[in-house]
């Protein structure tokens, strides 16, 4: 079974949910988690950065969310992810940019969803919050 099949692929975006989540609530680097991103196939990629656009789309990222994003992250602003996130709406095709792009991609779109997720953090769900992937335990 290839990486991206089935229960692989299925187990593949649960874990990037876990990493992801423990980037955004400050329990892991970015570094690591673009250590742990670096290291999958590339179509393996393509599933994360799919996941993780998924997650940007959830938080309802704002654009001011997208610039401050882009600026923790470390990428250029000029760089094609950079300019995706940054746009009005945002444009999500992420795991259709050339490979060489995805980790580049992986570290904007974790740094804005990171952004977006904190915000709803600490207003719509502060103290009521029931949602799992808001209350990751520490590793």
């Amino acid at each position: 079974m290839s990486e991206t099949g089935g229960e692989d692929e299925w187990a593949l975006r649960r874990e990037a949910e876990r990493v992801v989540n423990e980037i955004a609530q400050e329990l892991r680097t970015l570094d690591e988690g673009t250590s742990w991103f670096s290291v999958l196939s590339p179509a393996g990629r393509q599933v994360v950065l799919r996941e993780v656009a998924r997650y940007a789309m959830q938080a309802h990222i704002t654009a001011a969310d997208g610039r401050e994003g882009v600026a923790r992250s470390g990428v250029k602003p000029t760089a094609n992810p950079s300019v995706m996130m940054c746009m009005d709406p945002p444009r999500y095709g992420f795991a259709a940019l050339p490979a060489d792009e995805h980790v580049k991609a992986f570290r904007v779109l974790v740094s804005v969803f990171s952004v977006a997720d904190t915000r709803r953090r600490r207003t719509y769900c502060r103290g009521t919050c029931g949602h799992s992937w808001h209350n990751v335990p520490p590793r």
